[in-house]
C-alpha cells in the first residue's frame, strides 16, 4: 500500500514542519515571563552583609535589582556570588535570592546581558566582567549561579578552551547551574534539522532568528555549542549541577485549575554526558518547576535554598533566625515558604 505520507503536496509539506515551530515559539517566549517594573526592586535590604570597602563600575555587572545605578558596592576582602539570570529576566529577577544571601552574610552582583545575543557573546561578556571583578577584589573567591539560559551562558563563561577565556589564573571559582538545557532546547530542534531547511527552502533560520535572536543556532542539539560544550578552567574548584524535574508543575492557578505550566525543560534536555561525567561536577536531580526553583512573586525557592546549604554554597541559618527567615521570605517573595 502506498505511504500518504509521501504523497503530500510540497507546500503542505512545508507547513506540517511549521506548525511545530509556531508551537516551539509559543514554549521559548515562556521560559520566564519579565517581572512587572516595581520600586522596591530599586534596593536590597543590607541584612548580615559585611561593611563595604569598594565601588566598582563594571560592565553588565551590578546589584541584583532594577535600580538604574549599576555601580557595586562590595567588601573587597569577601566572596562574591555573581547570578545569571535566564531569558526574558533581569537583575531584579534575583533580588529575592540575593536578599536570601545578604541574610546570611554573602554579598552578590548580578550580571545582565541582552537575552537575544548568540550564547558566546554574551558569556564573552560575562568572562571579561568577572576578570574585572577578581582584578578588584582581595578576596579571590567567585561563585557564579546560573539559572536556565544563564546556566548555558555561565559555564560556558568558565571553560578553558573558548576562543577569550578567562585572564585572571588566581581565581577560586565555583560553578552552579540551575535547570540548564545542556542538551539543547526541543522546541527549537527544527531550527537546527537539515530536512527543515530542504522543507521550507531556507526560511527556517531566518524565522528562528527572529523568534529566539542571534543565539538560534547555538540552542539546538545539532549545534557546536551543545555539542562541544568545553572543558571547565583550571580556576573552577568545584560544579555544582542541579537538575529540575518539572513534570506537572505549574506556575499559575486559578482555582484549582492550573492556567500556566511550570515545565519548561525536560530531564533529558538538562543532561549532558560530557559535562555531567566531569569529575569537578555534582548532579543532583530536584522535583520542582522552572520558575518554582529560583522563586517568584508567589513562591518562596525554599528547595533552592534548602540544597545549597547543604552543598556549602548557602551559609546555615543558625536557628535562633529560623523566624526571621521565614519572615524575609514571606515578605520579599509574597507569599509563605
Amino acid at each position: 500500500m502506498q505511504d500518504r505520507r509521501r504523497a503530500l503536496p510540497p507546500g503542505l509539506a512545508r507547513w506540517r514542519v511549521l506548525g511545530p515551530l509556531l508551537l516551539a515559539a509559543a514554549v521559548l517566549a515562556s521560559c520566564a515571563a519579565a517581572p512587572p517594573a516595581d520600586p522596591e526592586l530599586q534596593s536590597i535590604a543590607p541584612g548580615a552583609l559585611p561593611l563595604a570597602d569598594i565601588t566598582l563600575s563594571i560592565p553588565g555587572l551590578g546589584p541584583c535589582t532594577d535600580n538604574p545605578d549599576r555601580r557595586l558596592s562590595l567588601n573587597s576582602r569577601e566572596p562574591v556570588n555573581v547570578l545569571v539570570h535566564g531569558c526574558f529576566g533581569s537583575s531584579g529577577r534575583f533580588r529575592g535570592l540575593a536578599q536570601v544571601l545578604a541574610f546570611h552574610g554573602q554579598q552578590t552582583a548580578c550580571f545582565t546581558y541582552n537575552d537575544r545575543d548568540s550564547l558566546m557573546r554574551s558569556s564573552g561578556q560575562l568572562v571579561a566582567a568577572l576578570d574585572q571583578l577578581g582584578r578588584a577584589m582581595e578576596s579571590r573567591q567567585l561563585t557564579v549561579i546560573g539559572h536556565s539560559q544563564g546556566a548555558l551562558i555561565a559555564r560556558s563563561a568558565l571553560v578553558s578552551d573558548r576562543p577569550d577565556p578567562m585572564r585572571e589564573l588566581g581565581l577560586q571559582l565555583r560553578l552552579v547551574t540551575v535547570s540548564g538545557p545542556f542538551a539543547g532546547i526541543a522546541a527549537a530542534e527544527q531550527c537546527g534539522n537539515p530536512v527543515t531547511r530542504a522543507l521550507t527552502l531556507g526560511l527556517i533560520g531566518p524565522m528562528c532568528r527572529l523568534i529566539t535572536g542571534d543565539k538560534w543556532s547555538e540552542i539546538t542539539a545539532h549545534s557546536a555549542f551543545i555539542q562541544q560544550p568545553g572543558r571547565l578552567a583550571a580556576q573552577v574548584r568545584g560544579y555544582l549541577k542541579v537538575m529540575t524535574d518539572e513534570r506537572g508543575t505549574c506556575r499559575r492557578y486559578e482555582g484549582e485549575r492550573c492556567t500556566e505550566s511550570d515545565e519548561i525543560f525536560s530531564l533529558d534536555e538538562q543532561r549532558h554526558p560530557v559535562i555531567d561525567d566531569d569529575p569537578l561536577a555534582e548532579v543532583l536531580e530536584v522535583g520542582a518547576g522552572h520558575v518554582e526553583i529560583v522563586g517568584d512573586e508567589r513562591v518562596a525557592p525554599v528547595k533552592l535554598i534548602a540544597l545549597l546549604q547543604r552543598h556549602g554554597v548557602l551559609n546555615p541559618t543558625a536557628p535562633q533566625r529560623q523566624a526571621a527567615l521565614s519572615q524575609l521570605l514571606a515578605r520579599v517573595y509574597g507569599a509563605q515558604p
